[in-house]
């Protein structure tokens, strides 16, 4: 009896130091995510607020290290690898490869086949996909934008416009128009001044389609481009559909994403 009384107190004094020892842990977790969710707050408008979390959250992309996609085609289809806190990418085809390895982009393209500029394809497709969470980095302005209508239904928007300096082409701009109910993206309009220097009025449009849970983040199935004038939407033009694609919350090495033996500098473009 005496035994089995001094294992109970042994074993009540272990409880008591192994919840004591976890209680600071988890009350420093719920400290960081009150933290991270008041930085969230402050840093973008409430618009762009809501609709981060009707996709999942901010939080619980920062999480994530590692995206890849596919993009089926009737070239053999590409893959898309991004490490999404350095930005680091590498796309590969059937027969040619490019990427950027943090500091250069590169091809590796043994046959001539590639007939496109890396330095401006290398991530597109990464960008137009990774909305609207990639609109929280760092060195933007927002604003709000006039709402679009499509088949009877209004849209509100938010202006994107990135600060002097800012990526390869700064004087682009974005407007991301969602569902005032469910917060979810359904629009992207942009304009493209990349290699001209000068601000577009010219704006394409995107509808984000098929909308797919993947590890707990909404991410779109298809991207459609429409023909417009102005801001009114007219028809469909080409589609682009995504497959197998993947978040993981661990990095590639950084050999994944360096120049291959064979493979071709572009161009410098720190601070891509």
């Amino acid at each position: 009896m005496k035994k089995k009384i001094q294992w109970l107190l042994v074993w009540c004094c272990t409880a008591v130091f192994l919840n004591c020892k976890e209680q600071p842990s988890k009350r420093k977790e719920e400290t960081m995510t009150v933290a991270e969710t008041e930085v969230v707050k402050s840093r973008f408008p409430e618009a762009l607020v809501n609709v981060l979390n009707g996709h999942g959250g901010l939080e619980a992309w920062n999480k994530k290290r590692t995206l890849q996609f596919e993009l089926p085609n009737d070239k053999g289809g590409e893959v898309h690898t991004i490490d999404l806190r350095t930005r680091k990418d590498k796309v590969t085809m059937r027969d040619v490869s490019m990427g950027f390895d943090g500091t250069d982009v590169w091809v590796l393209d043994e046959k001539n086949n590639f007939k496109g500029d890396a330095v401006f394809y290398h991530n597109l497709m990464f960008y137009f996909y990774a909305m609207p969470f990639v609109l929280a980095d760092e060195g933007i302005q927002y604003d709000s934008a006039k709402p679009i209508i499509f088949e009877d239904y209004t849209y509100p928007g938010i202006r994107i416009a990135y600060n002097n300096g800012v990526g390869t082409s700064p004087k682009d701009e974005y407007f991301l128009h969602y569902d005032p109910k469910t917060f979810q993206m359904e629009w992207l309009g942009y304009t493209v001044t990349y290699g001209t220097g000068e601000k577009s009025d010219t704006v394409k449009w995107i509808r984000y389609e098929d909308w797919m849970e993947v590890s707990g983040l909404r991410l779109p199935k298809k991207l459609t481009w429409y023909s417009n004038t102005g801001q009114t939407m007219e028809t469909a033009k080409s589609s682009r559909i995504f497959e197998n694609v993947r978040l993981d919350t661990t990095e590639k090495p950084d050999t994944f994403y360096a120049l291959p033996k064979g493979g071709t500098v572009v161009d410098d473009v720190e601070g891509l």
